[in-house]
């Protein structure tokens, strides 16, 4: 899979406008990954997204022009319960390690969080880059055709307005604490309740999973997020390190979800 950057690769992305048998000429980024790093030649099969559903399936006919002809175009429907990983900055890059494997499970979306004990620290125009970098990689990597959403970078205030506007949705907030009494087979009911919502009545609604950096969540602010309605969830004895915690959470909502059962559902240019 190679992810086409709708804002300046030049090519024609239109869903409507696109049919098999069109001959398409790969942008310089992705000619350069897939002809020259991956070393694809003539007749060998790729794929393409612009990260919003968009899949092209193509073969390659002359490697050196970096020319494709379509085989098979589809539009993939986004998932209507969403995965959000409210990640805490944590040092070392174990917050990017999260980000990395959270995407290729199948996070949907992404809030970076400046917590009081993340050591790391944001900054505009470089960490955003770098995260958005890491996330154009993994799905790539997955073969995903939707790229997860990167949010601005929040602070303890910004979570507690989540949590509230969550309250008002019918949305989930699910804060990992080591001290938690409440398990995450505890909250399961809770989540097939949303999923089975969202199903019925075709509206999007979030499952919000919010991760502390190494050192976790001190007290003062489980205690604001719960007061504004988040749940606070033990994922059993173990401690985990801030980069596993999130991409474990979401592998078990994936499952809950049954999204390891299912396939995408496409919509067909025809």
């Amino acid at each position: 899979m190679f992810l086409l950057d709708t804002g300046q690769d030049d090519v024609p992305l239109n869903f409507d406008e696109l049919h098999e048998g069109w001959v398409l000429t790969l942008p310089d980024t992705v000619r350069r990954h897939a002809i020259q790093a991956m070393r694809l030649s003539s007749q060998d099969v790729l794929q393409l997204t612009d990260g919003r559903g968009l899949r092209i399936t193509a073969t390659v006919e002359d490697p050196a022009q970096g020319r494709v002809r379509v085989n098979d175009v589809g539009r993939e429907c986004g998932h209507v319960t969403r995965i959000v990983l409210v990640q805490a900055l944590a040092k070392n890059g174990h917050d990017e390690l999260a980000v990395d494997a959270a995407t290729q499970i199948g996070v949907d979306e992404v809030v970076p969080w400046q917590s009081h004990r993340s050591i790391a620290k944001w900054k505009a125009g470089r960490t955003d880059r770098k995260w958005r970098q890491t996330l154009a990689r993994s799905t790539e990597q997955a073969r995903r055709s939707w790229m997860p959403e990167l949010r601005d970078c929040v602070d303890d205030s910004g979570i507690v307005a989540i949590c509230r506007r969550a309250c008002v949705h019918g949305e989930l907030v699910i804060v990992l604490h080591q001290d938690a009494t409440v398990t995450w087979t505890g909250l399961k009911e809770a989540i097939d309740r949303l999923s089975q919502r969202c199903v019925d009545d075709g509206r999007p609604r979030s499952v919000y999973i919010v991760v502390g950096p190494e050192g976790g969540i001190d007290d003062d602010e489980v205690a604001a997020f719960t007061d504004a309605g988040a749940e606070s969830c033990s994922m059993g004895p173990t401690i985990m390190r801030a980069s596993v915690a999130g991409p474990a959470a979401t592998a078990l909502l994936c499952e809950s979800m049954g999204r390891f059962d299912s396939r995408p559902t496409v919509m067909n240019d025809d």
